[in-house]
């Protein structure tokens, strides 16, 4: 059993064996079931959609809290979710997630962001941004290594993908806006993300995906800590929100924090 409390701020543990979280039974849904990603569902952006793998590739739990919690997240229009990525290699692609974009929040010409936290394990964010409104021309593809207690930010108008390049099990916990729905069209149009991550003899390497007009060179960025959005390595995200509860204010309303998500921007891709 892998022990999620210290980092997660919640009585969860991930069993290997049941491929399955089990929560206390404080949680709101003790006996909440995943969303299965399977090795057919990914088929439209591996890089070889013919290579073998095993058949469940990751795990989603949508819609975690406390018991007690489960009424304020709700009346903050956010959701607190678990995702779990098991290692290993689809051929030699490292195991991913389907890859998507997120919805415009209506009347403000702005996609919604996402923040995400490493609970176990190794992750590798994938973010990319279209440059001409045409998903197949990208303006910047930034790319960033994140370890347990790491926050990662997705800013508004950015697709990602999560790689787990590691031997362990990758679990992550994420907030976002209630009314998010994630939108897949484009990176199954377009057979995936703009970069594959491989395994080879000499360690990871990412492939170009040819079916993008526009590719730019991949930007390697280190985790880059948002003090001002409560995004601090170490503590938890969702003790944060039990301490306040408008600390995620700037995923239900993004539109006011353009200035923030453009210097943090800035600061990820200077560093």
């Amino acid at each position: 059993m892998i022990d999620l409390v210290k980092q997660s701020g919640l009585p969860l543990q991930w069993s290997s064996s049941l491929h399955r979280l089990v929560f206390s039974e404080i949680m709101s849904t003790p006996n909440i079931q995943p969303d299965v990603r399977r090795r057919s569902d990914l088929s439209a952006v591996l890089y070889d959609d013919q290579a073998a793998a095993i058949e469940e590739l990751y795990y989603m739990y949508r819609g975690v809290s406390l018991a007690e919690d489960e009424k304020s997240i709700e009346n903050k229009g956010l959701r607190y979710d678990i995702t779990v990525i098991s290692p290993g290699t689809i051929g030699r692609e490292y195991i991913k997630t389907a890859g998507h974009y997120h919805p415009e929040k209506k009347g403000t010409g702005i996609t919604y962001p996402e923040v995400y936290e490493v609970l176990h394990g190794r992750a590798h964010y994938l973010m990319q941004r279209p440059q001409s409104g045409h998903p197949g021309e990208l303006g910047t593809v930034i790319f960033i290594a994140a370890k347990p207690g790491d926050k990662v930010l997705i800013p508004p108008q950015f697709g990602h993908v999560t790689i787990n390049p590691g031997d362990d099990y990758l679990i992550m916990s994420n907030w976002v806006a209630r009314e998010f729905t994630s939108v897949y069209d484009s990176y199954r149009e377009l057979s995936g993300a703009a970069y594959y991550e491989l395994r080879t003899a000499d360690g990871p390497e990412f492939i170009g995906n040819k079916r993008y007009r526009l590719l730019p060179a991949l930007l390697r960025c280190p985790v880059t800590p948002v003090s001002r959005l409560n995004l601090i390595t170490g503590l938890p995200l969702y003790r944060v929100f039990k301490e306040n509860s408008d600390a995620f204010r700037f995923l239900t309303e993004p539109e006011d924090y353009a200035d923030t998500f453009a210097g943090y921007l800035e600061e990820l891709t200077s560093s």
